[in-house]
Order: C-alpha cells, then structure tokens, then sequence
C-alpha cells in the first residue's frame, strides 16, 4: 500500500494508457532516472512532485491527488471517463438498426436512439486496431442464439471494411434478408453459420451461400452489463 500522501502509481500508470504513453516517456517528459520510476512503482510518487507530474499528465492536481473519499486504486484498471461530444480522445460511433431486402446486396441504416443514439470508443484503441472510424457501426443484439459469449441487449461494433470471409471469426450477416449475427465456420470445404449458445437443436447451423449470405462487417467489440 502507498504511503499516505504518496500517488499511487496505478493512478499515473491508468492515466498514461488513456493518453497512449509509456513510461519512458513519462521520464522524459519529467526528465527523471529509470530507478526514480522504479521506487515510485513500489511506494507512490511523493505528493511534492504532484504539480510537475499532473502537468505533464495534462491533469489538474486535484484529479491527480483525489480525495480521500477515492475508492482504492488496483493495478491495472482505469478510471471512468465521461465522453462527450467534441471530445478529442474519442470516436462517437452511430448506433444502427440494419434495414435489409432479400437477395438485395448493401444495406441501408436508420438511428437506433432507445438507450443513445452514438458509442463512445477511445481514439487509442480504433487507432491501434488500424480501424478507419468511418466504416465502424453500432447494433444492438436480438435474441439468445449467441449466449453465452453475446447476450440480448448488448451492442456489438461492426467494422464494415472487414468483410474477408475468416473460419471462426464473428459477423454480422443479412441472411436472405434478415439480420443476424453468427460466428462463421469452414466445414468439409462449405461455409456455415453457427450460433454459440450450446442448444443447436434450437440454434441450427445456416449454410452461407452466395446470394443468400451477405457479410455486413466483423464484429470487432461489444459492451455489454452481464458480468
């Protein structure tokens, strides 16, 4: 445990993964020694180094000291960060619902506003990704046939430039025109759709044949409330 007073280093650590640094770069930017972020690792930053620290952190002393009312910090995990509109370390991606037409390639879009009408992703990551924010959608999962890997009611982000038929991977599909999402499966050279939930008697494989099987885009992240 930090020594009263002391920063937590998980706190400085969680806030270079927001800004997409490391901690060379962090001693560069304080020009500090190696073993001056070794010591701070194991005990906290002192708090007299608080103003040169949130600083360079780009973070007011307040938010890098907290309050004692903070919860304890763990290694490893980031604090909840409110995104809005214009914020420059996010993408705000539209989230959809698909309208499709059997044997009918593409597909159009209406605004899905029932719980907010854009997700947030951190810029960071849909950059590290080499995803183009562009081709990325937002779709809420109907049904159980995915469980237990995807539940009704979460949102799934689609990259729509990531169609490349790959064995085992997750997409979203029109299947003769309906929307589905299934995990894409290479069997005695045919391609086919599988659910996960482990009832394939209620879940059948589809088979995806040209002209009845459209990728729509990878299914590249979910957010979801089953925990």
């Amino acid at each position: 445990m930090s020594k009263r007073g002391n920063i937590p280093w998980a706190r400085i650590e969680a806030r270079l993964a927001e800004l997409g640094k490391d901690q060379a770069w962090l001693r560069s930017s304080l020009e500090i020694e190696a073993n001056v972020i070794t010591n701070w690792k194991s005990r906290g930053a002192p708090a007299s180094k608080a103003v040169s620290i949130a600083l360079a952190l780009g973070l007011t002393t307040d938010q890098l000291l907290g309050s004692p009312a903070d919860p304890v910090d763990i290694p490893g995990a980031m604090r909840v960060v409110i995104a809005e509109q214009g914020d420059p370390n996010f993408y705000h991606i539209k989230k959809v619902k698909l309208q499709l037409r059997a044997g009918v390639t593409g597909f159009q879009t209406v605004p899905d506003i029932y719980d907010g009408d854009t997700i947030s992703l951190r810029k960071n990551w849909v950059d590290r990704k080499g995803i183009h924010p562009s081709t990325l959608l937002a779709l809420t999962v109907a049904g159980e046939s995915m469980e237990p890997n995807l539940y009704e009611g979460d949102v799934v982000i689609i990259d729509t430039a990531d169609k490349a038929m790959k064995d085992g991977v997750v997409y979203a599909f029109n299947y003769d025109g309906e929307a589905v999402i299934k995990r894409l499966v290479k069997e005695r050279g045919d391609w086919w759709l599988f659910s996960d939930n482990p009832d394939q008697a209620r879940h059948r494989p589809k088979g995806c044949r040209t002209g009845d099987c459209e990728i729509i885009g990878r299914v590249v992240k979910r957010e979801t409330d089953h925990i």
